[in-house]
């Protein structure tokens, strides 16, 4: 690790920023030192917005990917190297919003059953059931599954967070059926050999291959598990504020967007709280 890759992640880990954060904010700066070929603090604005608009015109990343980019070199240049301003911005109008396409609750319960190895099954119903983000179902703990109060602890989520979601009843048996099989000391879901959160490409590429083979064809990978819990808890009645709280949103109007994919998802008013009755593992792989 160099000095200023070393700097730079040190400021975000005092500012409680998320590991994937950070991991996307360095990932930032090493694109940029690497096009250049020489180190990120020796880059002039100027160079910086050449090289954004190379990302955009000849590598075709979305705006969104930009935005990201965008933030994490203006991390580094304001914060870990103290620059009064930079002048680059991303390039070309901001694209317009798009809202995110919304699986079924039987969708869902179909992918789910696609999932060829056990613990992925159980990530993906984890991620589904308690409206998780990839990085928190990867770093969930032992001890933050609560049997008593039927909740789910969630620590140092996006913007260093901690909340409370639920738990239901069919999540707790299937995590009971997984225990004697893994017995899992600190992590939850670890990687081989116990000792670390698993990698978050494992079940990324289990979630698109499960999706595959169950002919589902909608865009959109894990995250959209979260989309979905939003939506059907509203499809279902539960008010606005609560689906908040449990996705540990500090904006409501964040969470108000799930009334416009509402109008477009094709459930059922009880599809979310009847999919984890109806849904049965396959048998052990």
């Amino acid at each position: 690790m160099t000095e200023l890759r070393r700097r730079m992640d040190d400021d975000m880990i005092v500012r409680g920023m998320a590991d994937r954060t950070r991991e996307t904010y360095l990932w930032a700066v090493e694109g940029l030192a690497r096009y250049y070929r020489r180190s990120p603090d020796q880059v002039t604005d100027h160079e910086v917005q050449v090289y954004l608009r190379h990302l955009l015109r000849d590598r075709h990343r979305s705006w969104s990917t930009l935005h990201i980019v965008v933030h994490g070199l203006r991390f580094f240049y304001h914060t870990t190297l103290k620059r009064d301003r930079t002048t680059f911005e991303i390039p070309g109008p901001r694209q317009p919003v798009k809202l995110p396409v919304v699986l079924s609750a039987e969708e869902i319960a179909q992918v789910l059953a696609q999932t060829a190895n056990r613990k992925h099954r159980t990530m993906l119903l984890t991620t589904y059931a308690a409206g998780l983000r990839l990085n928190e179902v990867l770093h969930l703990r032992v001890c933050d599954i609560d049997s008593t109060r039927m909740m789910i602890r969630v620590e140092h989520g996006k913007g260093a967070k901690d909340r409370y979601t639920v738990r239901s009843a069919r999540l707790l048996e299937a995590l009971r059926i997984d225990w004697p099989i893994y017995r899992p000391r600190r992590w939850l879901f670890p990687a081989h050999g116990g000792d670390r959160p698993m990698h978050p490409t494992s079940l990324q590429r289990a979630y698109h291959a499960a999706k595959r083979r169950a002919g589902i064809t909608k865009p959109g990978g894990i995250h959209g598990l979260r989309h979905a819990f939003a939506t059907h808890l509203l499809e279902a009645g539960v008010d606005v504020h609560t689906i908040q709280r449990l996705l540990g949103h500090g904006d409501i109007t964040t969470t108000t967007r799930y009334f416009h994919l509402t109008k477009h998802a094709q459930i059922g008013p009880n599809s979310a709280l009847d999919l984890l009755a109806r849904f049965t593992p396959p048998p052990q792989v």
